[in-house]
């Protein structure tokens, strides 16, 4: 389970572009993202790096 801190995310279009990312790295990945924390849940087998990599390619920032 990875959890992340991200920044910039403000609506459902967010949600869906990081959740495809990653899926786009893992298909079978579980995606969770909470917009009012701005905290993202992934159940995947990336390691952190890969999914964080995935989420500021889409132009969010990682943070933590």
């Amino acid at each position: 389970m990875i959890d992340l801190k991200v920044q910039g995310m403000t609506c459902d279009h967010c949600v869906q572009a990081v959740t495809r990312a990653i899926q786009a790295r893992d298909p079978q990945a579980r995606v969770q993202v909470d917009l009012a924390t701005g905290t993202l849940r992934a159940e995947t087998s990336l390691p952190r790096e890969a999914v964080a990599a995935a989420v500021t390619a889409e132009g969010y920032t990682v943070s933590g």
